[in-house]
C-alpha cells in the first residue's frame, strides 16, 4: 500500500489558527467553542463563525481537557452475529477501557444499513472512529471532519489512519500448504459481497497464477449456511475440488458440512482451510486449519494508532498512520 502524503490543503486547522484569524487569545477561542462564560456574545459568535469557515471544530477529546469529559470512540461493525467481529470489538473495548475511554458500538450490517449510516449516527457522539468501513471509508472520514478515523481492511483509505491485512502473504501460506500436500484442483470459496482491489479473492488469484496453481472460484454469502448450499450444489454439479480455501471460517464450516454430507473425506479427499482464526474452528469436526489473525492484537493496534492520532504523536495520513498486519497458518485436522 502506498501511503498518502498530506498536502497543505489537508492540514488540520488548529486553535492557534482560529485565534490568529479572530485576533483573540487561545483561551478566548476555547471559551467560545465550549460556550463558557467570560466573553461577549458578539465575540463568541465571531469566533465560532471563523472556526466554521476554517473547518476547525474542537474534538470531544479537546473538550475533555477543559470540561473533564472522557474520550468517546465510535466502533462501526458490519455484523455482530459473525463471531469474528465480537472478538475484535472485545479487544477494542479492552484497550480503550485501559485508557479510560468510552466505546460506542454501531452494528450496521443488517437491513439496508451501511458504514456511512454508522458514521452518521456515531459522528455527533464521539471524538474518533474505528471500524470496518469499506467501501465508504472516505465518506466516513468526511462525516467525522477533523476527528481521526482508523479504517480496518481498507487498502488505500483516505482516512487519518488505517490497518490493512497482507492477503497475499495469507494466500501464499495456504496455497503452498495445499499444493505441498498434493492438492491440484483448489477451490476458493469467496464472499459475494465484493471488496477493494486488495481483497482476499484477488490476492488468492494472484498468488495462484504466480505459482502455477489451478484455482477455481465459487461465490456465496459469507455465512456457514450459504457456503454449505453453494458447495453442495458445486459437488452435485460435478465439481471435485481436492482443496478448498474459504473466505472466512464460517464459510469453511459450511464447506465441511457439505463435504461430509456428500461423503467426501476431509482431508483425505479434500482439504479445507478457513481464514480469520475464530475460536469456532477448534470446535468443528475435523478441527479447522485456518489463516489466523491475533484479534486481540488487531484491536490493540487500532486503539494504539488512534491514541497516537489524538495526541499528535502520529500525524494523520503519514506512513506511520497506516499499518499492515499478517495472518499465520494454524494447522489442525482439516488440512
Amino acid at each position: 500500500m502506498t501511503p498518502r502524503t498530506p498536502s497543505p490543503r489537508d492540514r488540520r486547522a488548529t486553535i492557534l489558527d482560529v485565534a490568529a484569524a479572530a485576533g483573540v487569545s487561545r483561551q478566548t477561542v476555547t471559551r467560545a467553542m465550549n460556550d463558557m462564560a467570560g466573553i461577549s456574545a458578539e465575540t463568541r459568535a465571531r469566533v465560532q463563525k471563523l472556526a466554521a469557515e476554517m473547518g476547525y471544530s474542537p474534538s470531544r477529546f479537546a473538550k475533555g481537557l477543559v470540561q473533564g469529559a472522557r474520550i468517546s470512540v465510535g466502533l462501526a461493525i458490519p455484523d455482530l452475529t459473525n463471531p469474528y467481529f465480537p472478538a475484535f470489538a472485545s479487544s477494542v473495548v479492552e484497550a480503550a477501557t485501559e485508557r479510560g475511554w468510552n466505546v460506542v458500538v454501531d452494528d450496521y450490517g443488517h437491513g439496508t444499513g451501511s458504514a456511512v449510516d454508522a458514521a452518521a449516527r456515531l459522528a455527533p457522539q464521539v471524538d474518533a472512529l474505528i471500524g470496518y468501513l469499506a467501501p465508504h471509508q472516505d465518506e466516513a472520514q468526511a462525516l467525522m471532519g477533523r476527528r481521526p478515523v482508523v479504517a480496518l481492511d481498507s487498502p488505500d483509505a483516505g482516512t487519518a489512519g488505517s490497518i490493512s491485512f497482507d492477503y497475499r502473504h495469507a494466500a501464499r501460506l495456504a496455497l503452498r500448504h495445499l499444493a505441498s500436500h498434493g492438492c491440484r484442483s483448489i477451490l476458493f470459496l469467496d464472499s459475494d459481497q465484493g471488496g477493494p482491489a486488495g481483497s482476499r479473492s484477488a490476492a488468492a488469484a494472484a498468488v495462484a497464477a504466480e505459482a502455477g496453481i489451478q484455482l477455481a472460484r465459487l461465490q456465496a454469502q459469507p455465512s456457514a449456511a450459504a457456503a454449505r448450499s453453494a458447495v453442495a450444489l458445486h459437488l452435485a454439479g460435478g465439481g471435485s475440488p481436492d482443496g478448498i480455501l474459504a473466505f472466512n471460517d464460517l464459510m469453511a464450516a459450511g464447506a465441511l458440512k457439505a463435504l461430509r454430507e456428500s461423503g467426501t473425506s476431509v482431508p483425505n479427499e479434500c482439504a479445507v482451510i478457513g481464514m480469520d482464526g475464530i475460536p469456532l474452528g477448534e470446535l468443528l469436526t475435523p478441527e479447522l486449519t485456518t489463516l489466523a489473525l491475533d484479534l486481540r492484537a488487531v484491536g490493540r493496534a487500532a486503539v494504539g494508532l488512534l491514541d497516537g492520532l489524538l495526541t499528535g504523536a502520529i500525524q494523520d495520513r503519514t506512513p506511520g498512520a497506516h499499518l499492515t498486519l499478517q495472518h499465520q497458518l494454524i494447522l489442525r485436522q482439516s488440512a
